[in-house]
């Protein structure tokens, strides 16, 4: 099975993420794989303002984030239709679908999104997707408070645009109510995430 925890920054997807692990027996990735993927670093340059105009450009990001995912795709291909195998991910294809849409204000990026991982990059559509379900106003401050406490981790583009994380908030909660790639619970409780997957067994 494949568990994509999703939400915009500050919402505690990391906390989540692990809360669940060990209950879960699962496996555990986080995309964007900065330390791994140059797809993924280059994202990260364009985000902290080293690679030009390519941060202007909201498919030319996604796309970035895209290729990262898809240089993972061995690695997810073996928890499709594995007896057992739970991998959680803290970040999946809806992180794409939802910041593009809320960044070009046009609802045709969420099929484009669609297309671009689940079909011409052939990913695995997740089992379960969760939204962590945090106010950008509390993930907001959370973040800053990240910041404030950790001089290695310095807010980039997305994370410093509050309107951005407010539209990105609301475009997953269309995504989640409208069962975008597939089924999706909303909580911020590892409890109520973890009865979740277990029905889905």
């Amino acid at each position: 099975m494949i568990i994509a925890v999703e939400g915009i920054d500050g919402a505690g997807k990391n906390t989540l993420v692990s809360d669940i692990k060990d209950e879960l027996g699962a496996e555990t990735l986080a995309f964007p794989r900065y330390a791994e993927s140059i797809h993924a670093q280059l994202a990260q340059d364009a985000l902290h303002g080293r690679m030009g105009d390519l941060v202007d450009s909201a498919h030319g990001m996604a796309t970035m984030f895209a290729l990262d995912r898809a240089g993972a795709k061995p690695l997810l291909d073996v928890y499709v239709n594995a007896p057992g195998k739970i991998i959680v991910l803290d970040r999946y294809v809806a992180s794409n679908a939802a910041y593009t849409t809320a960044r070009t204000g046009d609802d045709a990026s969420l099929k484009w999104v669609y297309d671009l991982e689940f079909g011409r990059l052939a990913l695995p559509k997740p089992d379960l997707q969760v939204l962590v379900d945090t106010a950008p106003g509390e993930a907001d401050r959370r973040v800053r408070r990240r910041e404030e406490g950790d001089g290695s981790r310095v807010r980039d583009r997305y994370e410093r645009d509050a309107q951005l994380q407010e539209d990105t908030f609301s475009a997953y909660v269309r995504l989640a109510e409208e069962g975008w790639a597939g089924r999706w619970v909303r909580s911020t409780d590892a409890a109520a995430i973890i009865q979740a997957v277990e029905d889905l067994r």
